[in-house]
């Protein structure tokens, strides 16, 4: 099983709506994020003008360098879904993984001194049909969720029909995160 999000840049409108569903599902602190969307842009000379905005959270790394640096194994990857997960009992705040992410995704919450990131609502991954807060928020359905290993999956069908990128790929960190063009 591959859990895979897929979003889609033409349909983002930088609402914000998948940052707010964020923080209320898993009750974060003020201050504290586990995705933020920036805009890009405007780029170029008039009238050939572009600007997007780019959701960005954990990338869900096939070779995530976070879990490589982690002196005590609090950073993993959870076997049956592959989703990189922190265990905060074993987190003791030393922020090696925060240089280990070539994202810039992971956050120190202050009040508990450990590291937060997004989990793709791991916590609802027994519920039957699991879907991450900000997919299931997005009100422009830019957000898809999947298994790609399904090639019936509609992450399947979406990356096999449009063109699609990873962000940095040189990192060789292999993202299950698909950005639609």
């Amino acid at each position: 099983m591959k859990n895979t999000l897929v979003i889609d840049l033409d349909r983002c409108s930088g609402c914000d709506s998948c940052v707010a569903a964020c923080k209320m599902e898993n009750q974060m602190n003020l201050g504290v994020v586990r995705n933020h969307v920036s805009a890009i842009g405007p780029t170029g000379t008039f009238p050939d003008i572009e600007m997007y905005w780019l959701p960005m959270q954990c990338q869900q790394c096939e070779n995530p360098g976070c879990i490589e640096v982690c002196p005590t194994g609090a950073s993993y990857r959870d076997e049956e879904t592959g989703i990189v997960l922190v265990n905060a009992e074993d987190c003791i705040g030393c922020e090696s993984c925060l240089t280990g992410c070539p994202y810039g995704v992971r956050q120190m919450n202050p009040k508990t001194n450990t590291i937060e990131k997004c989990t793709l609502c791991f916590q609802r991954k027994n519920d039957e049909n699991w879907v991450p807060a900000c997919v299931h928020n997005c009100c422009c359905g830019a957000r898809y969720f999947g298994d790609l290993d399904d090639p019936n999956s509609e992450v399947s069908k979406l990356i096999a029909e449009r063109e699609w990128e990873q962000l940095l790929p040189e990192q060789g960190t292999n993202p299950s995160v698909y950005y639609l063009k």
